[in-house]
C-alpha cells in the first residue's frame, strides 16, 4: 500500500499519526472535548471489550512469535495483521470510552495502589512509545525489508506484548471500582 513511499515520508506519517493519537488521549484526559450528558448503555461494556481485545492481542502476538520461530512467514503475517486490526479497534474503543465516561480512580486506601500505579504508569508510557514502533515495524514487514523489520521488532514486540498484557492486568485491578 505505502511501498512507493520513501522511508523518510513513512517516518513523518508515523510520527504525525502518533502525535495526533497522543494529543487526542491527552485531550480526553483533560475533559476539554464536549461529552454526552448521559453515559450510553453500551459504553459500560467498553472496558471489558478493551480487556478482551488486549488479551486476544497478547495471545496473537505470542502465536505470531512462535510462527516466525518456525519460519512460517505466512502465518506470522496473518497473525500480525489480525493483531494490528484488533489494536486499531481497541484504540477506537478506548477513545470512545474515555470520551464518554468519567475516570475511575483506584482507591487511595487500597494497599495494592502502589502496584496498580506502577503497572498503570509503565503501561501508559509504553503504550505511547509502542505505536510508532509498531507502525514502522509493519511498514518494514509489509515491504519485505526483512532486516530492518527484525531490528525494529526486537524493540516493538516486547513492548507491544507488555502493553497488551498489562492492559488486561490494569482492567482486572480497576474493574471492581467502576461505578456501573
Amino acid at each position: 500500500m505505502f511501498s512507493n513511499l520513501s522511508e523518510k515520508t513513512v517516518f513523518r506519517i508515523v510520527l504525525s499519526l502518533s502525535v495526533v493519537v497522543f494529543l487526542v488521549v491527552v485531550l480526553l484526559n483533560q475533559k476539554v472535548l464536549p461529552r454526552p450528558e448521559v453515559l450510553p448503555a453500551f459504553a459500560t461494556f467498553l472496558p471489558k471489550l478493551n480487556a478482551i481485545i488486549n488479551a486476544s492481542c497478547t495471545i496473537l502476538l505470542i502465536l505470531s512469535y512462535r510462527a516466525i520461530r518456525r519460519k512460517d512467514i505466512a502465518t506470522h503475517k496473518q497473525l500480525n495483521l489480525l493483531t494490528f486490526c484488533l489494536s486499531a479497534l481497541f484504540l477506537v474503543s478506548y477513545v470512545a470510552y474515555h470520551w464518554m465516561a468519567d475516570e475511575t480512580k483506584f482507591p487511595l486506601d487500597n494497599p495494592l495502589r502502589p502496584v496498580y500505579l506502577a503497572i498503570l504508569i509503565s503501561h501508559i508510557i509504553l503504550a505511547a512509545v509502542v505505536l510508532p514502533l509498531v507502525l514502522i515495524s509493519f511498514w518494514y514487514g509489509l515491504n519485505n525489508k526483512v532486516e530492518q523489520h527484525r531490528k525494529m521488532t526486537r524493540f516493538s514486540f516486547p513492548i507491544w506484548l507488555y502493553v497488551t498484557t498489562t492492559g488486561v492486568i490494569v482492567y482486572f485491578m480497576i474493574s471492581p471500582y467502576y461505578p456501573f
